[in-house]
């Protein structure tokens, strides 16, 4: 697979360069904000930013290509309202507004990623950035559409693996990259072909890295560091996809395949010296501490019926198989192999006016087999089932667009008991079921022609996901022990140097979360001005989080059998893991989010965004009521310099100290990214052609990422200098 796909793209990239027998002509794609115009595709009711009554950010085109990045949170995290888990270079999901993991749905093309980075921060999403041609996020709760996973928001990376539309003759792109802080090799193409009623696509990608250059420091035992070691990435995938373009019918069908290798940092430190030397290629994985194996196939097909008559004037239906494997490999051995196997359908109808109002009413089913084997599983496997129907409707009525939703959800978990027999915790569970509804409200209205005020309250129910209530054991790539809000904690703390404690099955239900949000946005677009600003405020009765609960688990087997290893002079480590549980408080999340691109002049623009989050508990005792791992306020502004064929930019990022912790948590201090970029268009026979250079962290700051469980040990790479070539045709 590795050979194929390089030659594929390098290929690809000289014929492009080469020939000028294409017929498209289209214009080169410069660093312009168009994306108010882009219609939300996350939505069938398919309205404009500027449309919409919640705050919805889209990156497309230029803007697309400067921010990607290896991972899908890292790319998105210059977005207002959006941060990164950062669990090191190799695997990155988004937060949103201070939510991540099974709040935040991840989608592909409106489907479900159907991946295991919602189970833990150190599972890489699987959807790939530089294939894409835009990447919507929704913030605040999407759960009319989505489900009571997508509480906090959607983030939908849209392709073209699907064709919709007749095309005649070929279009693409092909693109590749070079990033000197981790010796980065990227390539990737997208091809768009057809005739008649006939459409092709095909899109392919490979990565490869070594470990990540970081800003020399020192870590709590006194060695310097200036690299994080087990951070290579290496990573292919392909999809293929045909449709038939008919008049009234259309059908689409495509197949996708990603094969990746990343390595987990935090767990090879100790070993460094017998690692030291070493390239990361597949002969050295066996000797790597625990990196991971992960392989997903996914089949997606949509078929559209449009101009029908009678009540309903459109049908979609739109499907998704994703075959995933996970498997996570310590010392050589796999320690655990996580897979899912899952289908989505969703079936959506259009109806004609009602009164004014025009909508859509729709079905959604998923089911889900999610399975943890090996020695090191922590959570049981788990057959997870939902079907919703939900609607959507608007109205126009002068210059108010009201907005209206509604959707009722029936989600269970049926774990496999087998596990907690073999984990020696007494706990049985029955099938759990959840009804999870939800509705919205919210107008939009325009303040003349260039401006618009929204609002949208939504109050939105979320069934627990089956992690969150069966987890129990270590986590071998967080380095933690995992308890889930089915169980409770029996603590001994008679001996003050002794503390244990044990794991029982809990007589208290696992509640829904039940939000209730409210966003006010305000936007205006002119010819020279572009800005957006959003407030928010959160109250969610039951919020289920993971709390570090000061205790830690020694795995006394494999300590007496390092014991016996070492001579009774040598000191022993006895650091245990730290042991988190997953418990249920009220909490409320306010905030705000503010973004303006304003153009000074034919040649000069200026474009900033800002955001902050406060997350905590309500109705506590406590005296400290912070939420973990919640982001800081940020500051960025970026210059862009354009004229001609050439276009310059210098920018920076200001991430405020976060001292707002919760227990056993640590500050983590402010920072500065800066960052620059040069872009050069040029036109051949109808090719246009972009050569880029970029330098990212040009101070080589050292910067922690709060919201990271590594932020002590894998801050952001150190200074990189990046280049590369884009064509189109």
């Amino acid at each position: 697979m590795h050979y194929p796909l390089s030659k594929i793209c390098f290929v690809v990239l000289a014929c492009l360069s080469s020939q000028d027998v294409f017929s498209a002509d289209k214009p080169t794609q410069k660093d312009e904000n168009e994306v108010e115009t882009l219609l939300i595709t996350s939505t069938p009711l398919l309205r404009s930013v500027l449309e919409s009554s919640t705050p919805v950010s889209i990156l497309s085109g230029e803007r697309l290509e400067k921010n990607q990045s290896a991972t899908l949170g890292e790319t998105l995290k210059s977005v207002p309202g959006v941060n990164s888990t950062y669990f090191g270079p190799v695997s990155s999901s988004p937060i949103i507004r201070g939510l991540d993991g099974p709040r935040v749905k991840v989608v592909q093309n409106g489907m479900d990623s159907s991946d295991a980075s919602r189970v833990g921060p150190d599972h890489i999403t699987t959807n790939e950035t530089s294939t894409a041609t835009q990447i919507e996020v929704l913030r605040g709760p999407a759960t009319l559409l989505y489900g009571s996973g997508a509480i906090g928001g959607v983030v939908n990376v849209v392709d073209n693996r699907l064709p919709d539309t007749r095309q005649d003759g070929l279009s693409g792109k092909a693109s590749a990259l070079y990033d000197s802080v981790s010796n980065e090799r990227t390539l990737s193409t997208d091809l768009n072909g057809g005739q008649d009623n006939l459409a092709w696509h095909f899109d392919a990608y490979t990565r490869k890295t070594d470990d990540y250059d970081i800003p020399e420091f020192e870590l709590e035992d006194g060695d310097l560091v200036d690299s994080l070691e087990n951070s290579f990435i290496d990573s292919q995938g392909f999809s293929i996809g045909a449709g038939w373009i008919g008049d009234d019918v259309s059908a689409s069908f495509s197949f996708g395949q990603l094969d990746t290798d990343y390595g987990i940092p935090g767990h090879e430190h100790e070993h460094e010296e017998e690692h030291e030397g070493e390239e990361h290629d597949e002969e050295s994985h066996e000797e790597e501490v625990v990196f991971a194996k992960m392989k997903q196939d996914r089949f997606q097909s949509v078929v559209n019926w449009k101009n029908l008559s009678g009540w309903l004037n459109e049908v979609h239906w739109h499907n998704a198989y994703t075959d995933y494997q996970h498997s996570e490999i310590e010392d050589g051995e796999v320690g655990t192999t996580f897979t899912n196997d899952s289908f989505e359908s969703r079936l959506w109808g259009k109806h004609a006016k009602v009164n004014g109002w025009q909508g859509v009413i729709g079905l959604h089913y998923n089911d889900s087999d999610f399975s943890a084997e090996g020695e090191e599983a922590f959570t049981p496997s788990t057959n997870t089932s939902s079907s919703a129907i939900f609607v959507l409707e608007e109205k126009e009525s002068g210059d108010f667009l009201w907005q209206l939703g509604a959707r009722v959800e029936r989600v269970s978990h049926k774990p496999d008991n087998d596990f907690f027999t073999h984990s020696e915790v007494d706990a049985n569970f029955s099938k759990l079921t959840y009804t999870a509804s939800s509705l919205s409200a919210g107008f939009v209205y325009q303040l003349g022609n260039d401006q618009s005020l929204a609002l949208n309250y939504a109050r939105s129910e979320r069934a627990p996901s089956s992690s969150e209530i069966f987890s129990n054991g270590i986590h071998i790539s967080t380095s933690t022990y995992e308890v889930g809000a089915g169980f409770e904690l029996l603590v001994d703390d008679t001996d003050p140097d002794d503390v244990e404690f044990s794991v029982v099955q809990s007589n208290v239900d696992v509640e829904k979360e039940i939000s209730n949000n409210i966003d006010i946005t305000y936007r205006i677009q002119t010819d020279t001005l572009h800005a957006n600003v959003s407030i928010f405020y959160n109250q969610v009765d039951d919020y289920l989080f993971q709390q570090n609960t000061g205790l830690e688990f020694h795995d006394h087997e494999e300590e007496e059998e390092e014991h016996d290893e070492v001579h009774e002079e040598e000191e022993h480590d006895d650091e245990g893991s730290p042991v988190y549980i997953f418990s249920q408080q009220d909490a409320e999340l306010y905030g705000f989010e503010a973004d303006i691109d304003w153009h000074l002049n034919n040649n000069l623009r200026v474009n900033a965004f800002t955001d902050y989050t406060r997350a905590k508990l309500s109705h506590s005792n406590d005296e400290n009521t912070n939420l973990p791992r919640i982001p800081a306020m940020r500051f960025g502004a970026e210059l862009h310099w354009e004229k001609g064929n050439w276009h310059a930019e210098l920018g920076a990022t200001r991430y405020s100290k976060q001292d707002k912790i919760a227990d056993f948590e640590t500050q983590t201090d402010g920072y500065t990214i800066v960052s620059a970029a040069f872009n050069y268009y040029l036109s051949l026979s109808n090719v246009d052609i972009t050569l880029f250079a970029k330098a990212n962290n040009l101070t080589n700051e050292l910067a922690k990422v709060h919201s990271s469980f590594l932020k002590d040990t894998a801050p952001l790479p150190a200074r990189s200098f990046v280049i590369g070539a884009k064509v189109r045709f």
